[in-house]
């Protein structure tokens, strides 16, 4: 009876073993798939000047660090890759949407299209190119974050609504975000978009750039957005 109580008992330690093997193994797997998801997301920012911070003087101004702050000062982590290139059109970002794109993209932020209206081309090629821009990111299972351009009244009214058009119907035909303006946040800054002066104290001196406060003020409107599109790369297939 002994020996029986003594296997048995060496047996119940081995299987104790075992046992905290595996409670050891699901602990580590866990913590593995929490530090995992602890990582912060990568986003990249596709787009022109006004994305790649042109004119500024601190390169902490722009676009794309003040945005990242934002969004960790608001509790979401992510790192942001810079892939505006100063004076693009949206041929440009089609021509480098793959270099642009790192093995590590989670998702992308596409502001495209100003350098295109202010040169007058024609909207249905501004179209067909951020048209290849979402097929290409949905070909990688990338959400969107579409941002959203407004063409002024210089070439006729026909003219703006065929481009500004474009956005809406792109970010609907793909489910993907849409920013409708990208300087939204100076309205909520106090600015008239029916009056270009009230923009002054939001611009460089060029008239076309956001200095730092318009950035800030961009920024604040269009974190939100972001905010969506991080989430919707936890439920990306």
């Amino acid at each position: 009876m002994r020996g029986i109580l003594i296997r048995v008992t060496q047996g119940y330690g081995l299987i104790a073993r075992l046992c905290n093997l595996t409670i050891a193994w699901v602990f580590c797997v866990a913590a593995s798939v929490l530090a995992a998801t602890a990582q912060p997301v990568t986003i990249v920012a596709l787009g022109d000047s006004l994305t790649a911070g042109y004119g500024l003087a601190d390169p902490g101004d722009g676009l794309v660090p003040q945005l990242q702050d934002w969004l960790k000062a608001h509790g979401t982590d992510v790192v942001i890759e810079n892939a505006g290139v100063s004076g693009d059109t949206t041929a440009g970002g089609l021509a480098r949407l793959d270099w642009a794109l790192s093995p590590g993209a989670q998702a992308m932020i596409v502001t495209l299209g100003g350098n295109d209206m202010l040169r007058g081309l024609p909207p249905d090629e501004v179209r067909a190119n951020l048209e290849a821009i979402l097929t290409g990111a949905e070909a990688r299972g990338l959400p969107v974050l579409l941002v959203g351009m407004k063409a002024p009244g210089n070439f006729g009214p026909d003219y703006k609504a065929e481009f500004d058009a474009i956005y809406p119907e792109l970010a609907a035909a793909h489910a993907d975000l849409l920013f409708p303006d990208f300087f939204a946040g100076f309205v909520a800054e106090g600015a008239d978009p029916a009056d270009p002066a009230s923009y002054a104290r939001l611009m460089q001196a060029d008239g076309i750039h956001p200095n730092p406060d318009g950035v800030k003020a961009i920024v604040a409107a269009l974190g939100p957005s972001v905010q969506e599109l991080v989430a919707k790369i936890a439920t990306a297939p």
